[in-house]
């Protein structure tokens, strides 16, 4: 594994498209959320200006970019809505993306989550944050595990119950996860696996950076990469991963 440092013209020589992760990697790991009753308030992070101007640059470099997240499509638009002209995006772990304002659904979660949803939402424990707005998949912010939720899901084979740390995202094994949503958007825009550079730096990132033909790895003790970001000081993972295919790129 290599130093971000060490990305150089050669290794960027066939990529074409960049996939970010958003926690952690385009913003401040963490989410505020309060559920209570039929009431949900959450916190909207936004992107700092010095990113919009990276993305921009790239994009104007010739770079296709996406953001793939757990998040929904709405709390998304939300974070990034001064990138849009610049990135797509792929949302709830690979279930859909948006593009140029149009929707791609790649799965159809309904029949298999539907009745779960309630079931969850009975589960009362003092570690449970809230329920995050989802189309496709399930999502509880706790500020801990909560042996509840991972017990109940033990009932359902073909669905995962993966923890991030603070967070459940509930899903349907091998069709709803990140690496999917690398693997459609690829396909969108006519592109091979060789062509994809992706940044992640959690356990739920692993499929995303499998799926790409550059690996960046922003938190090397939970992901495997071919290159490390620091996590030292203020800089964002993104921030600096992207300064460093500017320094490496002309215009194409």
């Amino acid at each position: 594994m290599k130093h971000i440092s060490e990305l150089s013209c050669q290794d960027l020589e066939p990529i074409k498209l960049i996939v970010f992760d958003v926690d952690g990697v385009l913003v401040r790991r963490g989410t505020k959320i309060k559920t209570e009753g039929n009431f949900t308030s959450f916190e909207t992070k936004k992107i700092h200006p010095d990113q919009i101007e990276q993305m921009r640059t790239l994009k104007e470099k010739g770079y296709l970019l996406n953001i793939n997240s757990g998040r929904g499509l709405y709390m998304l638009q939300e974070m990034f809505r001064e990138v849009l002209p610049f990135t797509s995006l792929t949302y709830e772990n690979g279930s859909s993306s948006w593009v140029d304002g149009e929707i791609y659904q790649h799965v159809n979660s309904f029949k298999k989550l539907n009745g779960l949803i309630p079931r969850v939402r009975e589960i009362t424990h003092e570690n449970i944050k809230g329920y995050e707005p989802k189309e496709f998949i399930i999502t509880v912010h706790c500020h801990d595990r909560v042996s509840g939720i991972e017990k109940l899901l033990g009932d359902y084979d073909n669905l995962y119950c993966l923890w991030n740390g603070e967070a459940y995202d509930i899903g349907i094994k091998e069709i709803q996860t990140k690496g999917v949503g690398v693997k459609k958007i690829t396909e969108i825009y006519g592109l091979d696996k060789k062509n994809v550079i992706a940044i992640g730096d959690n356990y739920n990132d692993r499929e995303l950076l499998e799926n790409a033909g550059l690996k960046v790895t922003a938190d090397s003790s939970r992901l495997p990469g071919n290159f490390y970001v620091d996590l030292e000081g203020e800089r964002l993972p993104a921030d600096i991963m992207m300064e460093q295919i500017l320094k490496n790129t002309k215009s194409r």
